[in-house]
Order: C-alpha cells, then structure tokens, then sequence
C-alpha cells in the first residue's frame, strides 16, 4: 500500500478483497457524501458497491445501473442512491436527467462513470479508481473532505496488498 494524508493504492488479488474494500467503505459512509467510482468495464466498481451495501445491511440483489441510471437503496440509516453514467453521451445529460436532487445531506451517493457528467458533479468526498492488473485489480483512493477522509482511513485499517 502507498499512502499519504489522503491517497493510497493497493492491489486487490479477486472480487472478495473488492467487496471488503467496499465494506470498509460502507462502515464510514454517511448522508451527504458523493463517492465516484472510475474504471473500465469489468474493473469492479459494481462489486465495491455490492460490498458496501451488505455493510450497510442491504441483503437483496446489487445491480449495475447501466440502464436504469440510478439504483436507490432504502437503507434504514439514510438513503442511497447508486448511479451509472455509462450511457451518457454528453454531459448535458445529467441536467436534462434531474438528477440533481438527489444529491442531498440525508442521501450518499455512489457514482460509476463520473467522468462522463464532467464537473457538473458535486465534489466527491472520496474518489477510486479501478484498473485491471493481470488476475487482480489496483485501486486508487483520494479523499477530498474530512468525511472522506473517514472512508479512506476505514480502507488503511484492511491488510490488503501494495499496488503493482
């Protein structure tokens, strides 16, 4: 693992350390946090999000929003939405969506693609970043807010490997 006040990188040998990632995650995340998650397909940001969410409590299915846009979890702690720009052609999109409103003090909200909607995002309070290495996956972590901070200090405690 490199790590500094508010980045780190490791090495996540299968979708098992992707999941307790996603956990630790889900133990700091709070209403009003924006979390990005950047990768190619097949990276595992739906699995991250998947580990998050049976964190939180959630036992039903985890599905990428891809073609819904956005997934939203009824979660007795606060409200979680899961969304996906993936389809997204243009960032004018995200306006013509509405999707605005969910950012909110009492939701988090988890964001696949967040390039795709550029700087029309509210500032994420954590962002990671998935890539493919051999069998395994490195993840980047940045954190932009003490709450991020939170989230980024949960992902240290875990005994992953060092990024490749």
């Amino acid at each position: 693992m490199e790590s500094n006040p508010n980045r780190a990188r490791w090495y996540l040998a299968d979708a098992a350390a992707t999941e307790r990632v996603g956990a630790m995650v889900g133990r700091a995340l709070s209403g009003g946090m924006v979390v990005t998650l950047a990768g190619d397909l097949g990276t595992g940001k739906t699995t991250l999000v998947r580990g998050l969410l049976r964190e939180k409590g959630w036992t039903g299915p985890v599905k990428s929003p891809t073609y819904t846009l956005v997934e939203y979890y009824p979660l007795s702690s606060l409200y979680l939405y899961h969304f996906d720009f993936y389809r997204f052609a243009d960032p004018e999109e995200w306006e013509t969506a509405g999707l605005a409103e969910y950012f909110r003090r009492d939701s988090a909200c988890i964001v696949e693609w967040p390039e795709r909607v550029a700087n029309l995002l509210p500032l994420p309070d954590l962002s990671i970043e998935i890539a493919h290495a051999g069998d395994g996956r490195n993840l980047r972590a940045a954190s932009h807010s003490a709450a991020g901070e939170r989230c980024l200090d949960a992902m240290n405690r875990l005994a992953l490997l060092p990024a490749r």
